[in-house]
């Protein structure tokens, strides 16, 4: 394991503690397991630019997203964004690999709607070309915001850079150049998406 996906792991393990929730990463770490190779290695064939980094998150958990290890469901916060407020699950590999239509982005990322929706000047404005990675959904089902991996920038953009969908108002902006520095950004951050409204609550 890396050194960020390490160090990522330790802030992450050291936040639930820290917010009294030490038992609940240790029920979480005690019945989670990686991604099977073969999910994985069909993730590679899709995105053969995928991040190390992610897939040796993958390798931690296969997924926190009502993911079920051992006959139990898990709904377990691992990630965050620059919105605090919201911490996020983290997708398995073969929901990753089955989340490959992004036609609902299309008006987006086509700038249909001109001025009225915020879009990053560093994502291709050509839906068809677009190569976007699912890996993340916020705390309601995905449903204010999403985590993409982008593969397709624009000539401003970076090949890898971490793009955010925010809905009400909606907009797409790139969070991070990489998914290591987006890790960073949440070292950085001490993980404080994990703190008294987020974790210890009754998320079914």
């Amino acid at each position: 394991m890396n050194e960020t996906v390490q160090r990522y792991l330790t802030c992450l393990e050291d936040a639930y503690h820290e917010q009294g929730a030490g038992q609940e990463w240790e029920d979480f770490e005690g019945v989670v397991h990686g991604a099977s190779e073969e999910d994985l290695e069909a993730l590679r064939k899709l995105y053969p630019d995928i991040p190390e980094s992610l897939i040796q998150l993958l390798e931690f958990a296969d997924g926190t997203y009502w993911r079920e290890y051992a006959g139990k469901k898990v709904a377990f916060y691992l990630l965050g964004s620059d919105l605090e407020e919201y911490p996020y699950y983290l997708l398995s590999a073969k929901q990753m690999a089955d989340r490959e239509d992004f036609s609902w982005l299309a008006e987006y990322i086509d700038r249909k709607y001109g001025d009225m929706v915020e879009i990053d000047g560093r994502i291709i404005d050509d839906s068809s070309k677009m190569c976007w990675l699912h890996f993340s959904d916020c705390m309601n089902n995905g449903g204010t915001s999403q985590l993409f991996i982008d593969f397709s920038p624009s000539e401003k953009g970076v090949k890898g850079q971490v793009v955010m969908y925010v809905h009400d108002p909606d907009e797409l902006r790139v969070i991070a150049e990489s998914f290591d520095e987006y890790l960073e950004m949440l070292i950085e951050s001490g993980c404080d998406f994990i703190n008294g409204d987020t974790v210890g609550e009754d998320r079914e």
